[in-house]
């Protein structure tokens, strides 16, 4: 399904020549009818002569209304671009023209209406003239002129099979799986409720389908869907559609407003773009101008803050952040036109490269223009690396937002992991990129090296502590849980790391004591030997080697700890409670008194030996007695 858009001077006869070829008149406002002249978009559909239907948007020409023409060009496939023989070129030709070439309308056929008006043919001549010279340079240079009149008849044969042979040489408009209908109509029908009308791109819709609505962030849920007045069960990219919306008043939505699939399209106040300066703009564009911003059918005011200039002279292209007054939704590839807010005029418009950037950009830093050069001219693995570089780690689905590719950023992850540019961390065997973690190889390795730098730091401070908690390791890497996870995991099986238990800790760092930390450890571990069933307890063992000596010895396993005041040597530990055990699988149970009196200690120590047993789930209480569990 394809959408043509007309474009042209007020009065030159874009309405009439519109009904002349479909039947339909676009014209639907009493105002519009009495002032004879287009206010804001009309709509109308025809089948060419080869069977394909198309739909058509008729713009209104006059000045005052450009922003109104601007909501309804975005999405058009070809340009009926409409110049009237009998005045020729015109200022809104001219300003309707940039805005064709602004937003790259890859093709279109020029109608030279009211040709019986006019005065001879050599009048008509010269006009085609003009025309062939003032679209040189743009997007329509080189497109076929076809002189007709509405009012006679003559020539619509021939623009029809024109406008049909234009069509048959541009692309197909491409599912990528991301349906986005920017509204440019809202109204409600008795019996139906809330309607909203656009040009459907980007994916397919159908109905009972739950839908969002952006920027207001509302649910809804497809109610019906129409084509050219006609029912239809699912729409597809590049149509002119209706759609019946349940769960939302027309009050919540406006034009401008953008009907997707829930949960990837996110409205920004920022965004990153390639902006060309029209050569007819009067000054050069000052840093922090404020212009009118138009996208889709999106219009809010806007800052533009210059990257790459001090000030853009008329005619140049440069790199720009803009700062929206209110949210836009917004994907990578966008085209957007800038006006003037006063007077009023069309200045410029480029391309959204990053419509999340995230932060505001330094001026004129070569790493920011250099970035942006990849986003806009790279190649699908191009851009998904340097989102990645840039925001990783992600996870496949997570890239195929970020970097605006969609359905396209599959084979170029494919082509990036097999070039070992992307690691994937944690890999699930036989599970899709999208729910894989993924990390550029350049990211990879400045995640290891910032876990090592945290690491050796940390046994530096800490030389007798066995390794650092997971979760301030996490913290100081600012990784997400799921990440850090999978980050540690593939970190520890290729040997970065080594985890123990809720600790990690760099491959080569030992526990070392210096020969006087050494010399008081073996004079403790001399005591307990010589008092193993009573021995020291934990103050007085901190107080003979200190609290950091005392960890690394407990972390070792050398001592047990069994409550805050009593140790045991390890093999003490593992003698007693080996005689608890075989005690109570040969007498059917123990008590405190009974250990006390095998091991000659005192109640303190067997009472806190069996509650330990009671609490690590060995043994359980019964009255006095303890049996296992």
């Amino acid at each position: 399904m394809r959408v043509i858009g007309t474009a042209g001077h007020v009065d030159h006869g874009k309405s009439t020549l519109v009904k002349a070829l479909t039947g339909i008149d676009p014209d639907r406002l009493r105002e519009e009818k009495e002032r004879q002249m287009t206010i804001d978009l009309g709509f109308a559909w025809l089948t060419l002569p080869g069977g394909e239907p198309v739909g058509i948007v008729d713009v209104p020409g006059h000045k005052d209304f450009i922003e109104n023409m601007l909501a309804g060009v975005g999405g058009i496939d070809a340009a009926l671009f409409v110049v009237a023989a009998d005045e020729g070129v015109m200022p809104q030709t001219r300003e309707h023209l940039a805005i064709l070439d602004l937003l790259e309308v890859k093709t279109g056929v020029v109608a030279i209406t009211k040709a019986d008006l006019s005065e001879s043919p050599e009048w008509l001549e010269l006009v085609m003239a003009e025309v062939s010279e003032t679209l040189e340079g743009t997007c329509l240079e080189g497109a076929p002129l076809v002189p007709v009149s509405a009012k006679t008849g003559e020539g619509l044969t021939k623009l029809l099979a024109a406008l049909e042979e234009v069509l048959a040489t541009s692309e197909p408009r491409r599912d990528r799986g991301r349906p986005r209908l920017p509204v440019d109509r809202v109204f409600t029908i008795s019996g139906f409720g809330t309607v909203v009308t656009g040009t459907l791109i980007d994916g397919s819709f159908v109905v009972g389908q739950e839908v969002e609505i952006q920027p207001q962030g509302l649910r809804a849920r497809i109610r019906g869907l129409q084509t050219h007045k006609r029912a239809i069960e699912k729409a597809v990219p590049g149509s002119r559609v209706a759609v019946n919306l349940s769960g939302v008043s027309k009050e919540q939505l406006w034009r401008g407003s953008v009907v997707t699939t829930p949960g990837w399209l996110r409205p920004t106040l920022l965004v990153d773009a390639r902006l060309r300066y029209l050569e007819d703009a009067r000054h050069p564009l000052r840093h922090n101008a404020e212009v009118k911003f138009f996208s889709g059918s999106t219009e809010v005011m806007a800052r533009v803050r210059l990257l790459s200039h001090q000030e853009l002279p008329p005619g140049e292209t440069g790199w720009v952040q803009l700062r929206l007054a209110e949210p836009v939704p917004l994907v990578k590839g966008d085209r957007f036109i800038i006006r003037r807010p006063s007077p009023p005029a069309t200045v410029g418009g480029g391309l959204v490269v990053d419509p999340h950037p995230g932060r505001k950009h330094r001026r004129f830093r070569p790493e920011v223009l250099s970035r942006l050069e990849t986003l806009a001219h790279g190649t699908p693995a191009e851009v998904a690396l340097e989102t990645l570089e840039r925001e990783g780690p992600l996870t496949g689905r997570d890239l195929a937002q970020a970097s605006g590719l969609g359905r396209e950023v599959w084979p170029a992850l494919d082509e990036l992991i097999a070039a070992e540019q992307v690691v994937i961390l944690a890999p699930q065997p036989g599970g899709h990129l999208s729910n894989q973690v993924l990390i550029s190889r350049s990211g990879w390795t400045a995640l290891l090296e910032r876990m090592e730098q945290e690491l050796r730091a940390y046994h530096r401070r800490y030389p007798l502590r066995p390794g650092i908690p997971r979760e301030a390791l996490r913290q100081q890497l600012r990784l997400a849980p799921r990440t850090f996870n999978n980050f540690l995991a593939r970190a520890a099986v290729e040997g970065y790391v080594v985890e123990e238990g809720t600790t990690v800790r760099h491959p080569k760092h030992q526990i070392r004591f210096t020969e006087e930390q050494e010399a008081r450890i073996q004079r403790l571990l001399r005591r307990f030997q010589a008092q193993p069933y009573t021995p020291p307890g934990v103050k007085e063992s901190k107080a003979l080697v200190g609290e950091e000596v005392l960890a690394a010895l407990l972390s070792r396993g050398t001592l047990i700890q069994i409550s805050e005041e009593i140790l045991f040597l390890q093999e003490t530990y593992q003698e007693m409670v080996a005689w608890v055990k075989q005690t109570i699988q040969e007498r059917g149970s123990v008590t405190v008194a009974q250990l006390r009196d095998a091991f000659h200690t005192s109640r303190k120590y067997a009472l806190a030996l069996l509650e330990h047993l009671d609490a690590s789930g060995v043994t359980r209480r019964v009255g006095d007695e303890r049996i296992l569990r």
